[in-house]
Order: C-alpha cells, then sequence, then structure tokens
C-alpha cells in the first residue's frame, strides 16, 4: 500500500529496461464484440456489489461479454494482486493484501443470486500464506455448498508451491473439478512461466486422482508462444500419464506490449487437429480453438464430461 492507500501495481518489473513488444493485430477468427448487454451490466454491479474480483476482468479475457451477457462468471479469490509474474498474465503483481474473511460468504451469495449450476472459481498466487490459500479454497467451496447445494463447482487453483498438506486441504473440499494450467510446454517455462516447474505442476494434477479418484482433473495450455506442435502432443502425454481427464487448448493473445510476444496465431484448422490428437490420446474431454479459454463454457463441458466418463465406464 502507499501513502495514500492505494495499491502499488507492479508488473514484471524484471522487463522494463527491456524493448517493449508490439501487438499484433488479430486475425478475423479471434475478433469479438463489445460487451454491451443489459444482463452483463447486471453481473458486473453484482460482483461491484458484492467486493469481488472475477478474473473475466484482470486477466482481460476476451470472452467477457458473452459470458457475463449469460450471468457466468468466474470469479478471482484471495485479491487481485499475484505474487508471481508471469509473463503472459495480466494480473497484477505485488504485495497483497490480507484475505478477506466474508469473501468465502460473498461468493456464495454470487452464485445463488445468479442461479449458478456451475461455478468456476480461481485465484491469484499467494505464495506469502503458510497454505498458499488451501484453506481459503476449502473455505469458499463449503461456503458454496451451503448456500446452494446443487450447484457443481470447478476450481483453478495454484501449485500452492508444494506447501506441505495444502493439496490435501482443497481435495478433503471435494470440489467436482480441480483445474490447474500447465499452460505452455516445458522448454518455454523459465521465460513464460518463471515460478513455477512444469514437472511439480503435472505432479499436483497426478496427486489429486491419488488423493479422491472421483475429482475430475482439467489442465489448460495456451499456444502461440513460441512452442512447437509436436511439443504440445508431448504434454498431452505427460498429462494422460497423469491421468488428468479434461484438456483445454487456446491461442495467446499478448495483453499489452510488456508482456510475452505473440509468435503466431494458430490457425482454426491446427486447433481442430490439435483435437482430434488429444481425443486420440484418451482425453474424455478437449476443448481446442482460438477463443478457448479454462472456464468458457465450464458448465456445458462439465456436463460432457461426467457424459463421457459415464460411458466409458459402460
Amino acid at each position: 500500500m502507499s501513502d495514500t492507500g492505494t495499491v502499488q501495481r507492479i508488473r514484471h518489473p524484471e522487463k522494463r529496461n527491456k524493448p517493449d513488444n508490439p501487438i499484433q493485430r488479430k486475425p478475423s477468427w479471434i475478433r469479438v464484440k463489445a460487451p454491451v448487454s443489459k444482463t452483463y451490466h447486471e453481473t458486473r454491479e453484482l460482483m461491484r456489489d458484492l467486493n469481488l474480483t472475477t478474473v473475466c476482468e484482470e486477466a482481460a479475457c476476451p470472452n467477457i461479454g458473452e459470458c457475463w451477457s449469460k450471468k457466468h462468471a468466474t470469479m478471482m479469490i484471495m485479491g487481485e494482486i499475484c505474487t508471481r509474474a508471469c509473463a503472459f498474465c495480466n494480473v497484477a503483481t505485488g504485495k497483497p493484501n490480507p484475505l478477506d474473511p466474508f469473501e468465502p460468504f460473498n461468493v456464495a451469495t454470487a452464485v445463488k443470486t445468479m442461479g449458478l449450476k456451475h461455478v468456476v472459481i480461481t485465484s491469484v498466487d499467494r505464495d506469502d500464506l503458510d497454505d498458499g490459500g488451501a484453506q481459503h479454497f476449502a473455505d469458499v467451496i463449503t461456503a458454496i455448498r451451503e448456500a446452494t447445494p446443487e450447484t457443481t463447482i470447478e476450481i483453478l487453483t495454484p501449485d500452492f508451491r508444494n506447501k506441505p498438506g495444502a493439496l490435501e486441504i482443497v481435495v478433503a473440499a471435494k470440489p467436482d473439478v480441480f483445474n490447474h494450467n500447465l499452460e505452455t510446454v516445458p522448454k518455454l517455462y523459465t521465460t513464460v512461466r518463471p515460478g513455477a516447474r512444469y514437472f511439480h505442476s503435472l505432479r499436483l494434477l497426478e496427486r489429486v486422482k491419488e488423493l479422491d479418484p472421483n475429482i475430475f482433473t482439467k489442465s489448460g495450455l495456451m499456444v502461440g508462444l513460441g512452442e512447437e506442435l509436436s511439443e504440445v502432443a508431448q504434454v498431452m502425454e505427460d498429462m494422460r500419464v497423469a491421468d488428468i481427464d479434461f484438456i483445454t487448448i487456446g491461442q495467446y493473445l499478448q495483453p499489452t506490449i510488456k508482456h510475452h510476444a505473440i509468435d503466431r496465431f494458430v490457425t482454426p484448422d491446427e486447433f481442430a487437429v490439435l483435437e482430434k490428437q488429444a481425443y486420440a490420446k484418451g482425453f474424455l474431454m478437449v476443448s481446442s480453438s482460438p477463443l478457448t479459454r479454462s472456464s468458457h463454457h465450464a458448465g456445458e463441458d462439465f456436463a460432457r464430461l461426467k457424459a463421457a466418463r459415464e460411458k466409458a465406464i459402460a
């Protein structure tokens, strides 16, 4: 906090002395309409009234107009300041504020007010906390279960930096879907996701299945960062070894000139090829398109995921 009480929002300080990365013009298949609907504005006001943060806004998601117009919002808990500075992410980096003890109740209230049948809860990284925020995730899940028992819950978590017992706390709260994004291929981690480790993220998802085989596991990749499609195929293989059920693959979009540059725009035809490859490798569910994001169409995808498991068991 500054002397005036405002948060100092620091973005990628390691890049300050480096040349800016010009933002490329988007191809026709990646453009979306600006949000204008009445329901969009109602969703926005509800988030403000309950003092909630959404990843839709913080990460500058291109699907915000579509989702909010359907009263779908992905809530980002534990504040809007992240302790890490990933080169792809638009969320601010700095020293976070203390956890809001009323946030679990407020999230549950929003879920009930919006009448959500499926909700996605994500968070910033909170490496400053002893458990990485695991108990807060569990408290939010519990509050939603109490307010709307019929709502299915999907969580998109950080890696908790391997803090003892953190993952076990979250799994014990029994979310329906446990998502943790690998984000990119191993060779790009040092530049794209320097605060994380590829095999630790992979092991975290594998461990979820060991703790509770009934929880669906999910992970996502961005493409267009400089990876080869053969490397994406290898990540798919790694995910399947870890028994991950659902993979999402979407185009990386550069938020600002300070962020990692786009290497190229992957074509819709290439995304279709990646989808076929993923299903061939045994994923129960695949979402692969330029505008695919972790929580886009999450409710519909969850229904398809359940149906795919039931079919596989039958």
